[in-house]
């Protein structure tokens, strides 16, 4: 799928999501959300910079 065709689902589902009862409108904008997180590529653990890590955080 291209990102016009992504950009324009979410815009869509966004527009149907605010004609809905409120439990179908959570769903409809998750939906969009998910589609729209698409778009941004994911940050891998290669794409960070040289010698930057997470320290796992201590049980309390």
């Amino acid at each position: 799928m291209d990102d016009d065709f992504i950009k324009t689902r979410a815009e869509h589902i966004r527009e149907l999501a605010a004609k809905a009862d409120p439990f179908t409108k959570k769903r409809l904008l998750d939906l969009a959300s998910a589609y729209e997180r698409r778009l941004r590529p994911a940050t891998s653990p290669a794409a960070r910079a040289p010698g930057a890590h997470v320290q796992p955080r201590a049980k309390q």
